[in-house]
C-alpha cells in the first residue's frame, strides 16, 4: 500500500480520484517515470523523474460500475493533464487481459521494453504519443 501512495506523493498533478455520489468510484495513479521503465510494484517511489514520459502506473474502477467509461474518463483527464503538462508519450504496463482496452485508446506494445516477472504473465509494456488537435487539446481517437 505504500507503494500506491508514494506514487500520488511523487505527482499529485496526475493522480485523480474519481467520485460517485457519496463514495469513491476509481482512481488513477501516473507519474513521470523514464521511457521503458516502471515503477517496481514492491518499492516506494523516492523521487519523481524529469522525464517527457508520463507512466500510468494504475487505473481503478470499482467491479459494480465497470463498463460505463469510467475509465476512459479517467485516461481522457489525464490525457489533457499531460498536453498541458508537455509531456510527450504515456506508458503503461497491461496486465490481466486489458491490452485490448489500451489498444482501443491508441497505445501499442514496445517490445524494446523487457518486463521482468512481477507483473505477472502475459503483461506488456504499451505507449502512445499525446497527440494535440487543432484547438490545442489532446487529440481523440476514434
Amino acid at each position: 500500500m505504500e507503494a500506491l501512495r508514494s506514487r500520488g506523493r511523487i505527482s499529485p498533478r496526475t493522480c485523480f480520484v474519481l467520485e460517485a455520489g457519496d463514495r469513491i468510484a476509481g482512481y488513477l495513479l501516473a507519474l513521470p517515470y523514464p521511457r521503458h521503465r516502471y515503477p517496481d510494484l514492491t518499492r516506494p517511489e523516492e523521487r519523481a523523474y524529469d522525464s517527457r514520459n508520463l507512466h500510468l502506473h494504475d487505473l481503478v474502477i470499482a467491479d459494480d460500475l465497470r463498463g460505463r467509461g469510467l475509465g476512459s474518463r479517467l485516461l481522457r483527464r489525464l490525457t489533457e493533464t499531460a498536453a498541458r503538462s508537455s509531456f510527450e508519450r504515456i506508458s503503461l504496463v497491461a496486465v490481466g487481459g486489458t491490452g485490448g482496452f489500451w489498444t482501443g485508446h491508441g497505445f501499442l506494445p514496445e517490445p524494446a521494453a523487457e518486463l521482468n516477472g512481477e507483473y505477472g504473465d502475459g503483461a506488456v509494456y504499451m505507449s502512445r504519443p499525446v497527440r494535440y488537435d487543432r484547438s490545442g487539446g489532446p487529440e481523440e481517437r476514434s
